[in-house]
């Protein structure tokens, strides 16, 4: 039986966006690939009564100048706001290397970085030789987390692996190499931090690939797979789904658009 203090609070801070997109990039053999489908951007914070973990560090300006997309705030900005200073965070999770998902780690010059070694495999190995495969990356990032590895303070899962009591990840491949899900103890269960897993409700319930990947048949496994780990399909938390912002309540009025608390229960919303 958990104490109380192994028991998480879990929550989305969004900090940008993209409404220029349609269904085609989201969903492979879409009957409506040209209808609009925006796409939110998140990182996520468990936090207990004794410890912080920040899950993914995002992209910064540059990036978003650089891949037209809508930075709202940086995610240092977005932990200032939820009253976390990002220069004093201990442990982060990055669930894979993606640009927006393995950004901005300068912003975290304490941290101690968790992350499947089959991911730094693969952002350092052969299948980065093709522009296609590559494309999602950001060199400077991947330099960044070899540099952290060199200075001791990057630590590598090999499947499944405890960051802290009752926070577990899982990898969770076939968008990339070496993608892992976060598997976090709440007061209303497991909850299970998909990522890129599954970006959308939609992946995952309807068994539908995203366009970005890796291994088809490992998406598919992955989905399954974090039903099982999941208390529920209501405890899978998307990784870029927009519904994640109606579903859940804000944390307070003054963090509306920005802070979503995750370990209540979500409500049903018209999708």
């Amino acid at each position: 039986m958990a104490g109380q203090e192994d028991i998480y609070e879990v929550f989305a801070l969004k900090y940008g966006e993209r409404t220029d997109r349609v269904r085609g990039e989201s969903f492979l053999f879409d009957d409506a690939h040209n209808t609009p489908h925006p796409i939110d951007y998140f990182v996520w914070v468990a936090r207990s009564a004794t410890r912080t973990i920040v899950i993914d560090t995002g992209f910064d300006r540059k990036e978003a100048e650089q891949r037209n997309r809508t930075l709202l705030r940086t995610p240092a900005e977005a932990l200032s706001q939820f009253g976390l200073d990002s220069r004093t965070i201990s442990d982060v999770i990055v669930t894979h290397m993606h640009y927006d998902h393995a950004g901005t780690l300068a912003d975290f010059p304490e941290a101690h970085f968790h992350l499947q070694e089959a991911e730094m495999a693969y952002v350092t190995g052969a299948c980065m030789c093709y522009d296609v495969m590559r494309h999602p990356f950001s060199a400077d990032h991947v330099c960044a987390m070899v540099r952290n590895l060199y200075s001791g303070r990057v630590s590598f899962a090999e499947g499944d692996a405890e960051i802290a009591p009752n926070l577990t990840v899982h990898k969770i491949a076939g968008h990339t190499g070496g993608l892992q899900c976060v598997r976090v103890l709440t007061k209303r269960g497991w909850v299970v931090l998909a990522s890129d897993a599954s970006h959308f409700y939609e992946n995952f319930e309807q068994r539908k690939i995203f366009p970005i990947v890796l291994n088809a048949r490992d998406m598919l496994k992955g989905f399954e797979r974090m039903e099982r780990l999941a208390e529920s399909r209501d405890h899978v938390i998307p990784g870029h789904d927009p519904l994640v912002c109606a579903k859940y309540p804000k944390e307070s009025a003054a963090l509306d658009g920005v802070v979503y608390r995750l370990d209540v229960a979500p409500k049903a919303v018209a999708e």
